[in-house]
């Protein structure tokens, strides 16, 4: 059995794509939670859901590369709904939390309604961007195979 990080894994190159995609998105995130301009409010905290959700769909599908893009977008969504509504409740571990940058990010401040369906259009991105990144490997596999 070859090892994870081997050229010769059969998941090599899915993950480094992955992970191309991931130091895309991270820098695009964070460029849009702390933008300072016109449409500030509306980027920094509702369309600043999208590329978190990519962001987690591809870092779910790196660590586990063998799980559907569908399924992962589906997890994601759910688990960032439900840490949506988890910012109703506010006990102090919570509140610590909250109060570092990481925590904000992560777990977020305010519960919103309006966040919901940025979350599903980041997780359909998401899942999007996995299936293209599949559908790029595969075609290049097949491409590869008829030469």
């Amino acid at each position: 059995m070859t090892s994870p990080f081997s050229r010769n894994h059969r998941f090599f190159n899915y993950r480094l794509a992955l992970l191309a995609s991931i130091l895309f998105i991270v820098p695009l995130g964070l460029a849009m939670k702390f933008y300072r301009g016109p449409g500030q409010e509306w980027l920094n905290n509702s369309f600043g859901g999208v590329p978190y959700e990519i962001f987690f769909v591809l870092l779910v599908v790196f660590i586990w590369p063998q799980l559907a893009a569908v399924r992962a977008a589906v997890a994601v969504c759910l688990v960032t709904c439900l840490l949506e509504c988890l910012q109703l409740w506010h006990p102090p571990f919570l509140q610590a939390i909250r109060a570092t940058l990481l925590g904000r990010l992560l777990l977020g401040n305010t519960f919103q309604w309006t966040d919901f369906p940025y979350y599903f259009i980041g997780s359909f991105l998401g899942w999007a961007w996995v299936r293209g990144i599949q559908h790029q490997l595969l075609s290049a596999k097949i491409n590869k195979d008829q030469s």
